[in-house]
C-alpha cells in the first residue's frame, strides 16, 4: 500500500509529533500518508484533508465532531482513530496503520471471488458495521476502498462517520460523488437520508461486486448511476455468474431491496443471515496443485475446517502467508461458478462414501422434503400471535417499522414480506409490519375575523392536511381574504393527508352607485342610505342649482360596498351681497361704484334736476349681477 511520492509534506513533522514518511493514497477528501508517531514510536496512517476542505470552518468543525464519534468506536474490525489535529492549516487524523491492501486491490487482482471467499470477507465488515450501528453511528460510505485486508488476515473498515461530514458540506466535489455513487442506497439518492439500512444496502452491493467482479450498475455519469439505484432492482449475481448458489442470490437480493423496510434492519441482522448462508455452503480447502488456492469441498472429500467466527478472525481464503507471494489466478473463461475437481483419497474417500451411504436417507428427507415450507399468513394477527405461528411454521420473524393503516386495526399485522404462501426454506426470515391504526387528523378551528387563508393553510399542514379553495363568496361580516367556512366542519376527524375545502370571503357584495346630482338632498340621502352607503354632506353657493339641491356627488358611478362613504355637495342657492347706497351721488360716480360691486346699472332719468341719484332699486342683499335701477333728477 506504500508509495513514496514527491510531496511537500513528506519529511515534515506535524503537530510536533507525526513525521510524514510516505504517501499511501489520495482520495476525494484527503491524502493518506504513512507517518511515525515520534512520541509513542509507532507507525500510524495520517489522513490530511485537502486544502479546499481545510479552509471551510464549518466542514472542519463537523469533521472533528464525526472523528470524535468514530474514535469512541472500539472494535477489532474497525480502523482505530488515535488523534486529530491542525498544524498551520493542515487538518489531519492519526489512525491505525494497516499493512496490507484494500478490497478494491483484491477485486482488481482476482476479478471476482467464489461465494465462500466473498462471505468470509463480508462477515468481519458486517461485524464492524454492527458495532457502529449499536453505538448509533452510520458509516454512509461502505465501499471496497474503505475495507482494508491486513497481511495477517484481519479485515478492517475505515472512515467511520467521515462521509457524513463530506456529505453535509455545501460544495461536495464531483470526485467524491463519483467515488461513492455506485454504493448509494435509493433513499440516499431520492431523499438524502441514511440509516443503518443504507449501510446494509452498500454492503450488499459490495458483496455483488465481490461475486461478479463489477458493480450492478454503470453509466456515463454519476447521476445516471444514481437514477438506476433509485429505479431498478439489483439483479441476482447468478445473472452474471451462472451457478452462483441460490441462497447467495437471495442474500444479495434481500440486502439490496429498494424499500429499506425489506432489508435487514441493521448490520447485525445482515451478519446473522450471512453466517447462516455461509455455513450452508461447502467449505473451502487447499487445491493439491496450488497450496494457496482454495476450492469448495464436495461430499467426496474429507476436510478439516477451522471454527467459524462471526467477527471474521478465521484466516480468510484470500489471505496469503507473508513468506509466499500471492498466486496470480486467471479468471474462468466463462461466467460460471467453478466446480471443484474430484480427488481420490484412498482410505479416507472410502470412509466418506460409507458415511454418505449411511446418511443418504436422512439427508434426502432433509433436503428434498422437510427443508421446504411456505410463508404463513400473519395478516391481522397480533405480534404475539404472529410469533407463535412463525415458531410452529419454522420461520424466523422480524418486526419491521410500524406504520398507519386505513384498513387494519391498531396492533395487528397489516403487511408481510414475503407474501403469504410464498415458497421458502425452513429457517427463512419473514418481516411483518404492525399497524398503528388509522392515521386521523382533526380539522382545525378558525376565527373568521382574524384567520387569513395563509394562516389556515399553515394550521392544516401542521396536522398533515392540505387545502382546496373553492370560489370566494361575498360576506358583509367577514373581511376580504379571511376564512369563512370549511368542509368537513371544524373538529371532524379525517384521514391523514386528505384535503379540506376552505372557502374564503370576498368581502361585502358590490352595490351599484346611482348619481343623484340635481336632486334634493333629502331624496338623495334617503336613497343612498337605504342602499347601504354612508352619506356625508357639504354645502356651497350655486348660481345655477337651486338651494337644497345636490350640486355634485362623490363617487357618482360604478360599484361600491356596504358602508362605503358617499359625499353630497348641496346648494345653498345664489350668494348675495350688499347693494351700495348711492343716493344723492352723481350718476357717474354711483354707476362706477355699483358695477365695481358686481351689479348691473340702469339709469332712469327724471325731468329737471342737477343729475344726482334720487333713489335706487332694489336695495339690501342681492346676488351679483342683479340689475340696479338708479332714478336720477
Amino acid at each position: 500500500m506504500d508509495a513514496t511520492v514527491s510531496d511537500s509534506l513528506i519529511g515534515r513533522v506535524l503537530d510536533g509529533r507525526y513525521r510524514v514518511e510516505a504517501r499511501i493514497a489520495r482520495g476525494g477528501m484527503a491524502t493518506v500518508y504513512r507517518a511515525l508517531d515520534t512520541r509513542l514510536d509507532r507507525v500510524v496512517a495520517l489522513k490530511v484533508m485537502h486544502q479546499v476542505f481545510a479552509e471551510d470552518d464549518e466542514f472542519v468543525a463537523r469533521f472533528i465532531r464525526e472523528a470524535k464519534s468514530a474514535a469512541r468506536l472500539s472494535h477489532p474490525n474497525v480502523v482505530a482513530v488515535f488523534d486529530q489535529g491542525d498544524d498551520a492549516g493542515q487538518v489531519f487524523l492519526a489512525m491505525e496503520y494497516v499493512h496490507g491492501r484494500t478490497l478494491r486491490d483484491l477485486i482488481r487482482e482476482r476479478r471476482r471471488l467464489v461465494p465462500q471467499e466473498a462471505l468470509s470477507i463480508l462477515q468481519p465488515v458486517l461485524a464492524a458495521l454492527s458495532a457502529a450501528h449499536a453505538a448509533g453511528l452510520v458509516h454512509r460510505d461502505v465501499k471496497p476502498e474503505n475495507v482494508l485486508l491486513a497481511d495477517d488476515g484481519r479485515v478492517k473498515v475505515a472512515d467511520f462517520g467521515l462521509a457524513r461530514a463530506a456529505a453535509n458540506r455545501a460544495a461536495t466535489s464531483a470526485t467524491t460523488l463519483i467515488g461513492t455513487v455506485a454504493y448509494l442506497a435509493p433513499e440516499q439518492v431520492t431523499r438524502g437520508v441514511a440509516d443503518p439500512r443504507s449501510d446494509v444496502y452498500a454492503a450488499g452491493i459490495m458483496l455483488f461486486e465481490m461475486l461478479t467482479g463489477r458493480p450492478p450498475y454503470d453509466g456515463e455519469t454519476a447521476i445516471s448511476v444514481a437514477y438506476r439505484h433509485a429505479n431498478e432492482d439489483v439483479p441476482p449475481p447468478s445473472s452474471v455468474v451462472p451457478g452462483t448458489p441460490p441462497q447467495v442470490d437471495a442474500l444479495v437480493t434481500r440486502a439490496t431491496a429498494r424499500d429499506p423496510d425489506q432489508r435487514p434492519h441493521d448490520a447485525g441482522a445482515f451478519l446473522a443471515e450471512t453466517v447462516r448462508v455461509r455455513r450452508s455452503l461447502p467449505a473451502l480447502e487447499a487445491d493439491a496443485t496450488s497450496p494457496t488456492t482454495l476450492v469448495p469441498r464436495t461430499q467426496h472429500t474429507l476436510v478439516v475446517e477451522l471454527p467459524d467466527h462471526d467477527a471474521g478472525y478465521d484466516r480468510p481464503a484470500w489471505h496469503q502467508p507473508q513468506s509466499q507471494p500471492p498466486a496470480q489466478q486467471p479468471p474462468p473463461a466463462v461466467e460460471e461458478y467453478r466446480r471443484p475437481r474430484r480427488r481420490r483419497r484412498g482410505l479416507i474417500a472410502l470412509l466418506v462414501i460409507l458415511l454418505l451411504a449411511a446418511g443418504a436417507g436422512g439427508a434426502g428427507w432433509y433436503y428434498g422434503i422437510d427443508r421446504n415450507t411456505t410463508a404463513p399468513s400473519f395478516l391481522k394477527l397480533t405480534a404475539a400471535q404472529a410469533q407463535a405461528k412463525a415458531t410452529s411454521s419454522h420461520v424466523n420473524l422480524v418486526v419491521g417499522t410500524p406504520d398507519w393503516s386505513s384498513t387494519v386495526d391498531a396492533n395487528l399485522v397489516f403487511a408481510q414480506t414475503p407474501d403469504p404462501s410464498t415458497k421458502l426454506h425452513k429457517g427463512a426470515t419473514v418481516t411483518i409490519r404492525i399497524s398503528k391504526g388509522k392515521h386521523l387528523s382533526t380539522v382545525p378551528s378558525f376565527d373568521p375575523t382574524q384567520t387569513t387563508l395563509a394562516d389556515y393553510q399553515a394550521a392544516l399542514a401542521a396536522v398533515g392536511l392540505s387545502s382546496i379553495t373553492p370560489t370566494p363568496i361575498p360576506s358583509d361580516t367577514v373581511p376580504l381574504g379571511n376564512v369563512i367556512g370549511v368542509d368537513p366542519p371544524v373538529g371532524t376527524q379525517i384521514d391523514y393527508g386528505k384535503s379540506v375545502n376552505v372557502t374564503v370571503s370576498q368581502g361585502p357584495p358590490p352595490i351599484p352607485i346611482v348619481d343623484y346630482t340635481g336632486k334634493t338632498f333629502d331624496e338623495a340621502n334617503k336613497a343612498l342610505t337605504t342602499a347601504g352607503f354612508a352619506v356625508t354632506q357639504t354645502q356651497d353657493f350655486s348660481d345655477t342649482v337651486a338651494s337644497g339641491a345636490v350640486i355634485s356627488q362623490t363617487p357618482n358611478s360604478g360599484n361600491g360596498t356596504k358602508g362605503q362613504p358617499i359625499t353630497l355637495d348641496v346648494s345653498k342657492g345664489q350668494q348675495k351681497f350688499s347693494v351700495p347706497d348711492e343716493n344723492g351721488k352723481k350718476v357717474k360716480d354711483a354707476t362706477k361704484a355699483l358695477e365695481a360691486a358686481g351689479f348691473r346699472v340702469k339709469i332712469s332719468q327724471l325731468d329737471g334736476g342737477p343729475g344726482r341719484v334720487l333713489q335706487e332699486s332694489p336695495t339690501g342683499q342681492q346676488p351679483k349681477g342683479t340689475l340696479i335701477t338708479l332714478y336720477v333728477f
